[in-house]
């Protein structure tokens, strides 16, 4: 049953009607960006229409690039202008640094306490300065360097020993989910999770979370009507709160278990937990499980997902257009050579392979529409008044193909970010205190697995079958059907068995 029908019968309805009706009146909003009507209860609820960025981009073209519009009770603002975006992240960058509260936040993100979740203050600083000085700085990135490199030679080998003889058909997209997952586990607690010599018992482990983060990923944003319409709470629409308790039992006795574990050992090893753990014997105010358990669970969510994405829609566009895989293959062997594999030590010399992940984040940006923002106080967005607290979304996807901004905006054209300037345009990491802190390490993640793949394999499309490019409608912007390819190895793999 639909919201309106699920209204319609409703015993509260004709109390709500003018409840909110008055409600409404009472309130005077003055130049509020324009939008389309809303209806009474629900606003514009259903004009929601999945993808919500393409939902958007539409009603944008027909209101202008400030739009606003009612999610129930809530006002919610949508910037789909590179100037306007950066006016938000420049002027009104601290009015903007909250995050509105939904029920994932209390239930899956330990009740707002996490570093995405959390509103904007001394509680935010702390895990910020955490995350810059202990999880994510460029001492603590260089020390999981061969960490990353073996879990990319774990994949390179394996699609090579399946492809040494001819070309193959190969699917990729669970081989990049289990090894970011690999990569980012690593980090944290210093378990594989997949592969051979993996325990199955860890590997069931490891699927339970990851389909906790895909159920998780599809409750998380501006995504939930009961977020918004306080008479769905009442009834648990959908079962929304339920399912939400369940996955968050179901995280919390995973990150619990891993804190558990690492207490239990004697040795201390070079792991996030272990890092953690060793500073919270001297500030147990500041490293608590709590914000152990919310680092960990960041680095998970945001390391895994958006990194196997990435490189699904890299690897799809590169064998879409050939002539990028040859750009980028004659880059690898000017500056790398044919002697060796390509190292991230090597990454600063090859800039069109940068410029390739740049396009696709900007092309496949992986969360398309950003983690929305909350207003602290009344602001002023784009010439219009926004009050207090009110849903600020930034529709990057929009903005990253914006013919205005971007020239031939829908084509892949690495070689557009050889242009000075090209790059700041690009908001795949957001922008502003809030924006993402971990993209120095992705982008050298993606960077050496994608170089491999193509230093070191010989790729074409199945049957010569056109790709589909489709997307999957969610929170991250994944393919909508897994990408296959055929794949032969090159003579130069045999470096990594030397």
């Amino acid at each position: 049953m639909d919201i309106l029908s699920l209204l319609s019968y409703s015993p509260f309805y004709l109390v709500l009607f003018f409840t909110f009706n008055l409600l409404f009146k009472s309130r005077k909003f003055n130049n509020l960006p324009p939008g389309p009507l809303s209806l009474p209860i629900i606003g514009n609820l259903h004009h929601l229409k999945r993808p919500l960025h393409h939902t958007f981009k539409g009603l944008s073209k027909k209101y202008g690039d400030v739009i606003s519009l009612w999610f129930g009770s809530r006002l919610v603002v949508v910037v789909s202008s590179p100037s306007i975006v950066e006016e938000c992240f420049t002027k009104n960058d601290v009015v903007l640094a909250n995050r509105p509260r939904f029920l994932s936040g209390k239930y899956i993100f330990y009740n707002y306490t996490t570093l995405g979740s959390t509103s904007y203050g001394e509680h935010w600083r702390n895990l910020r300065r955490i995350t810059a000085t202990d999880v994510l700085s460029n001492h603590r990135i260089n020390s999981f360097t061969g960490v990353r490199r073996d879990e990319t030679h774990r994949l390179i080998k394996k699609l090579a020993d399946e492809s040494s003889r001819d070309f193959v058909e190969v699917e990729l997209r669970s081989r990049f989910y289990d090894m970011t997952f690999n990569n980012i586990m690593r980090m944290i607690s210093g378990k594989r999770y997949y592969g051979d010599d993996c325990d199955m018992t860890d590997a069931e482990e490891a699927k339970e979370f990851r389909a906790m983060v895909t159920d998780l990923l599809k409750l998380s944003g501006a995504n939930n009507k009961n977020d918004f319409l306080p008479i769905l709470r009442v009834i648990d629409f959908e079962n929304l709160e339920k399912r939400l308790k369940k996955i968050s039992n179901k995280n919390d006795t995973f990150l619990r278990g891993l804190i558990q574990e690492h207490r239990n050992k004697k040795q201390h090893t070079n792991t996030m937990i272990d890092h953690l753990l060793s500073l919270q014997e001297s500030q147990p105010e500041y490293y608590t499980d709590q914000i152990i358990k919310g680092l960990a669970q960041g680095m998970l969510i945001a390391g895994t997902d958006s990194s196997a994405v990435t490189l699904e829609w890299a690897l799809s566009c590169v064998l879409t257009y050939p002539e990028v895989l040859e750009m980028a293959r004659y880059e690898l062997e000017t500056h790398v050579g044919h002697d060796r594999l390509l190292d991230e030590s090597d990454l600063p010399k090859l800039p069109y392979l940068k410029n390739i992940i740049y396009e696709t984040l900007r092309l496949y940006t992986p969360a398309p529409l950003s983690l929305p923002h909350s207003s602290s106080d009344k602001c002023i967005i784009g010439g219009f008044k926004v009050p207090r607290d009110t849903i600020l979304l930034i529709n990057a996807w929009a903005i990253h193909r914006d013919p205005e901004r971007w020239s031939e905006a829908t084509s892949f054209k690495p070689e557009r970010f050889e242009k000075e300037g090209e790059l700041e345009k690009l908001i795949a990491f957001g922008l502003g205190r809030r924006s993402c802190p971990g993209g120095a390490l992705a982008m050298r993640a993606i960077g050496l697995t994608l170089g491999l793949l193509i230093q070191c394999f010989e790729w074409k499309k199945v049957d010569d079958k056109e790709i589909d490019m489709s997307e999957e409608t969610g929170f991250t912007l994944s393919r909508s059907v897994p990408l296959k390819a055929m794949c032969k190895a090159r003579p130069i793999i045999k470096k990594l068995v030397e």
